[in-house]
């Protein structure tokens, strides 16, 4: 998701960047005039309660308009993101986004202010005056306007400035050339996201081999924890004897020992376009460390998919692999295949769950052959892609 703020004083030309970014990148466009109008006109309970005020001569509250903001980020879940033109406008209307924004586990990625010189905006606006006959456009009331947009607009350029969001645009250019600069900006701003996919499906369904397959198909990095405990043990290390010696005594890797090899493996794939996550995580503590961990390097997860397969399906596949040298352990008996497929419904399913709170889950049909299988996962990720360009 690609959300960006855009600034300028009255006559900086947001409107004619505004239209162009919003067909060009896929965005929702956000002004909060506009939305507030609609929920007026659709007479909604918001709307209702904004017009109730305003009847009485009062200006409707941030606690109305970030409701409304936040419905209308919720109707439009379809879209790349969202450009919002004239929010924030002021320090406080900042905080709110900015938390509205954790709580939708997105965030604002640029706020980009169109800058133009005083006199030049005057200029403008005084030019607009005679073509477009407003009467709100007289020097008087264009250096009022431009003052107030001073005072309340630079605090909330340096809120942004200190988080590092914060890019500014040579507004005294050609109209092409501000257009050109804004791409560039947000391009590279596109190329830094990373595309997070967490695998998920029963033992059986087929997750490792697609995974990998997917992996390689779209230059991800593939991340299996089993992979990783494996290759330390390999390797001889001293974490790797300390694994050796928990599976020896038949118990569960802590996390605290997963959470360094993923750390290690995240920072050290910078090159990747992203990951895709394998066996992890299983549990819910595991998910929250998971979210942590890409929110500390600046990314997030993007996509889950759930690849479904009928029980019976798995237990046969599961049994088959039991002839295999891919064969785990707990494929050796019917009765140890049925009790991993249970402790993956008791504390998987609920991290699924989690998921669906706050993302679009993808159930894959995991039951056709490898080829079928991996074009439907294909799709999913192809569409996601595009979120991202």
């Amino acid at each position: 998701m690609l959300n960006i703020a855009l600034f300028g004083p009255p006559g900086a030309g947001k409107g004619t960047q505004s239209e162009f970014l919003i067909k060009k990148y896929n965005l929702f466009y956000i002004s909060t005039g506009d939305i507030l109008r609609k929920e007026l006109a659709e007479e909604t309970k918001l709307g209702l309660e904004a017009k109730s005020i305003i009847a009485q001569g009062g200006l409707v509250s941030d606690e109305i308009i970030v409701q409304i903001i936040e419905k209308t980020i919720k109707s439009n879940p379809n879209v790349n993101g969202f450009l919002f033109d004239g929010f924030p406008r002021t320090l406080v209307q900042a905080y709110i986004l900015e938390g509205l924004m954790i709580k939708l586990n997105t965030k604002l990625d640029l706020l980009i202010s169109i800058e133009v010189p005083q006199e030049e905006s005057v200029k403008r606006l005084l030019y607009r005056g005679k073509t477009s006959g407003r009467l709100d456009d007289n020097e008087t009331v264009i250096r009022n306007r431009l003052k107030e947009y001073d005072n309340k607009t630079l605090p909330v350029l340096n809120f942004f400035k200190e988080r590092g969001n914060y890019v500014a645009v040579k507004g005294l250019q050609e109209i092409n050339e501000v257009t050109q600069d804004l791409i560039t900006i947000i391009n590279e701003e596109v190329s830094k996201k990373h595309l997070n996919i967490v695998l998920f499906g029963f033992p059986g369904s087929g997750r490792g081999s697609l995974g990998k397959a997917i992996a390689e198909k779209y230059d991800l990095e593939f991340i299996s924890t089993g992979d990783m405990l494996d290759d330390e043990i390999h390797k001889n290390t001293p974490m790797g004897d300390r694994i050796k010696t928990i599976y020896e005594n038949g118990q569960l890797v802590p996390d605290e020992i997963v959470i360094q090899l993923l750390e290690d493996k995240i920072k050290h794939s910078k090159d990747a376009k992203g990951f895709i996550f394998k066996g992890y995580p299983r549990t819910l503590v595991q998910s929250y460390i998971l979210d942590g961990m890409l929110k500390k390097h600046n990314s997030h997860i993007n996509k889950i998919i759930e690849l479904k397969v009928d029980t019976l399906e798995l237990i046969r596949r599961l049994d088959q692999r039991s002839q295999t040298p891919q064969r785990m352990p707990y494929d050796s008996s019917t009765e140890k295949i049925v009790k991993r497929l249970q402790e993956h419904k008791d504390k998987t399913l609920p991290v699924i769950e989690k998921y669906k709170e706050v993302h679009d889950v993808a159930e894959v049909n995991g039951m056709d052959s490898f080829h079928e299988v991996m074009e439907r996962i294909s799709g999913e990720i192809e569409n996601s892609f595009k979120s991202l360009n």
